[in-house]
């Protein structure tokens, strides 16, 4: 695809002073951040007056504070702020705009487009303080791919992307722009993912693979969105998602699945997929299927509020609106289930379908329906780090990990509602202002 030397010219303006500027920690020089508390998601406590000592854009040691440490190193006074790992965000969709929620504007969408609308999403996301994400689809296939690797050059300001490229999705099903549009009408980059039967399910797996993807995402239900198909529907079997899970796993890489209602749920999970997205109406026996079986629910439990509000005040469809409805308050009440038994619950929003920059705003809902925030912020950190299969690396303020930071003026584990208030984002070591120097 063309959009990756667009990129180099058309964004090179997207660089403001603020990202221009950014600390040259990352780059080679000592630098030590004094956190005035720091939030130590490995043990689940808050420790006080904390060094983090950072070289090449990487943590070498945590320790209390002293004056003597900081010789030789560029100081960040960071004492009056609570510091805490970078947030995570395990279901967004940077590239595009879902905003624009028309399915003829999705038909129309130019890759080039989605991708240059993602600069400025994935701006807006580290800004909030997510340092990392799993984008986890498009339309317009690969677009994220293209995200990911300008953000990775330094191209563009943005997270860490680890991305899924294209849906696999049955003809006409939820990862369709629409299950009612006619299939003729949808452009071929659109539908790179659409498979039936094991066979072709592991060929377009491994198609997906060949184009440099992360994830697979896999649509085993009808989606809330996607007007034409039903939520409680599975449109993949179980033996359909298993051929996803061997063919992605004999290239090293996980599936993830969309999955809302129940039977779909147990397909997923018995079919061997690392996480199911939105998990809506998830009975008794698929949280007990995801305990047996280790797998992580990432519900975005913010996410109906928005759609009721926005979406009715613009003239969604009324299909969808109905949907969203008739699962947002059943999700809610089977995330408190799932807490209380012990799943893996990772971070996940949907931003993309809200505005990006927003993705701290279910932190509060996490918490509303039976989280700590200490579990909260952990379900977007060290969790959601375990998700990836990435915490060697990342999800924890650690000796060895990448440094990746966001300062608070204020303490989430005593007012969680701070987490949308991010002063400072430091991401591999390069100090960005946080959204809230720009409210």
């Amino acid at each position: 695809m063309p959009t990756c030397s667009l990129l180099s010219a058309a964004l090179a303006l997207r660089l403001t002073a603020t990202f221009a500027s950014a600390d040259s920690a990352a780059s080679g020089q000592r630098t030590l951040v004094r956190a005035g508390q720091l939030v130590d998601v490995d043990r689940g406590r808050v420790l006080a007056d904390q060094a983090i000592v950072i070289e090449n854009g990487r943590i070498v040691s945590v320790q209390p504070y002293r004056s003597d440490l900081a010789e030789g190193a560029k100081l960040l006074d960071w004492s009056a702020y609570t510091v805490a790992p970078g947030f995570m965000d395990m279901h967004t969709h940077l590239a595009g705009d879902l905003l624009n929620f028309s399915t003829e504007a999705f038909l129309k969408a130019k890759p080039e487009d989605d991708v240059l609308a993602g600069a400025d999403n994935a701006r807006k996301t580290l800004q909030a303080g997510f340092t990392t994400v799993r984008d986890v689809g498009s339309y317009n296939a690969f677009v994220d791919v293209s995200l990911r690797d300008a953000i990775a050059k330094g191209w563009i300001p943005g997270p860490r992307m680890f991305v899924a490229g294209a849906y696999v999705t049955i003809p006409g099903g939820g990862g369709e722009v629409s299950g009612l549009v006619d299939a003729a009408r949808i452009p071929a980059r659109m539908r790179v993912g659409v498979a039936k039967g094991e066979a072709e399910v592991a060929a377009k797996t491994n198609l997906i693979l060949d184009n440099g993807v992360d994830w697979i995402k896999m649509i085993v239900t009808g989606a809330v969105l996607t007007d034409g198909t039903d939520v409680n529907q599975s449109e993949y079997t179980m033996a359909e998602v298993r051929a996803a899970v061997d063919a992605a796993a004999k290239r090293g890489h996980f599936v993830t699945a969309h999955a809302h209602g129940a039977q779909g749920i147990q397909y997923a999970i018995q079919g061997g997929v690392r996480s199911i997205e939105h998990a809506s109406l998830i009975d008794d026996a698929g949280i007990a299927l995801a305990k047996q079986n280790g797998t992580w629910l990432v519900m975005d439990i913010y996410n109906g509020d928005y759609i009721d509000t926005v979406g009715r005040a613009q003239g969604w469809s009324a299909e969808s609106l109905q949907k969203n409805l008739d699962t947002t308050d059943i999700q809610r009440q089977g995330f408190r289930k799932a807490l209380k038994a012990g799943v893996r619950i990772a971070y996940g929003t949907d931003a993309g379908v809200y505005p990006h920059g927003d993705n701290a705003r279910q932190f509060p809902y996490m918490v509303r329906y039976g989280m700590t925030p200490m579990q909260a912020i952990q379900s977007a950190t060290i969790e959601a780090a375990r998700l990836l299969d990435k915490h060697d690396a990342l999800g924890s303020v650690a000796p060895g990990k990448a440094a990746d930071l966001v300062a608070m003026r204020c303490n989430p584990i005593e007012q969680i509602d701070c987490t949308a208030a991010v002063q400072w984002v430091v991401k591999d070591g390069a100090i960005i202002e946080g959204i809230a120097q720009h409210e």
